[in-house]
């Protein structure tokens, strides 16, 4: 199914939260951190952490133009070699089940992506619960580019898992590596009904680690095509017109359309005021 340019840019205000974790968090704190923060007038950021290097930068803060609490993670930064080599540890991890409440025994995900969630997990979710309690919230949104995608999603079930079920949470991710098994895609999609990984042209980071590794993504996939255009995919399958066929091989990709642009719009360390 095809979108129109109307309808991805109903993604706009997401593509600069995962682009404004980029910036250092002064400037989150002052919500000045250039083109990302003016896009998003109004926004409220009540906590910020990391460092961009042994822990990735994040915030948390409430988002009055849909009464919503956000939560948002940098992505991987190639400057900041600390972030890399988390992203090249390959090994499956279990995930904590005081963290994970009700998470079956046969899920497993990344490791580098649970230990590098375990750091701050906590911390955000009692944010994020002081958030919705003193502005009346019931919206919980997650986003994320590359690596900080992976958090979102870990995020997202995070969240589902420990916030009352009333809550609406949602996720939004770019450019996102595989996360966990096929029993975390499963479960994943079983318990979470709104998230969405926006994908764009030949980026080779969205298929890996590679599904012969046993790693599968959740549903739903929109790829951004070579012209432009974007289509929905319904899950981690190899669809002729998403991720998985068009990168078959991660050599095959192009590193340079992993920042996008998503919606004309770049993510990366240029979002932000020098």
């Amino acid at each position: 199914m095809r979108l129109n340019h109307t309808d991805l840019s109903t993604f706009t205000p997401y593509i600069e939260f995962a682009r404004a974790a980029y910036c250092d968090s002064n400037k989150i704190a002052g919500w000045k951190c250039g083109g990302a923060c003016d896009a998003l007038p109004g926004f409220v950021p009540t906590l910020t952490g990391g460092d961009g290097a042994g822990t990735q930068y994040f915030y948390v803060g409430y988002w009055p133009a849909q009464s919503a609490v956000v939560v948002a993670h940098q992505g991987t930064d190639p400057k900041k070699m600390l972030a890399v080599l988390t992203d090249v540890n390959f090994n499956f991890m279990a995930l904590d089940p005081a963290l994970f409440p009700g998470i079956p025994g046969d899920i497993e995900v990344h490791s580098g992506w649970v230990i590098e969630h375990m750091k701050t997990a906590n911390q955000i979710l009692a944010e994020v619960e002081r958030l919705m309690d003193q502005y009346s919230s019931t919206k919980v949104v997650l986003v994320g580019h590359s690596l900080g995608g992976a958090l979102a999603e870990l995020d997202t079930m995070f969240m589902t898992l420990n916030l009352p079920e009333s809550t609406t949470v949602r996720g939004v991710t770019f450019g996102m590596p595989r996360v966990g098994n096929v029993a975390w895609a499963r479960f994943f999609d079983s318990q979470v009904s709104n998230f969405t990984r926006i994908n764009n042209k030949r980026d080779p980071v969205p298929v890996v680690p590679g599904r012969l590794l046993g790693f599968r993504h959740p549903a739903t996939e929109i790829h951004i095509q070579p012209d432009g255009k974007a289509v929905i995919c319904p899950d981690d399958g190899v669809d002729p017109q998403c991720s998985d066929k068009l990168v078959p091989d991660v050599l095959e990709g192009n590193i340079d359309d992993h920042g996008g642009p998503y919606n004309g719009i770049l993510i990366g360390t240029q979002a932000c005021t020098p």
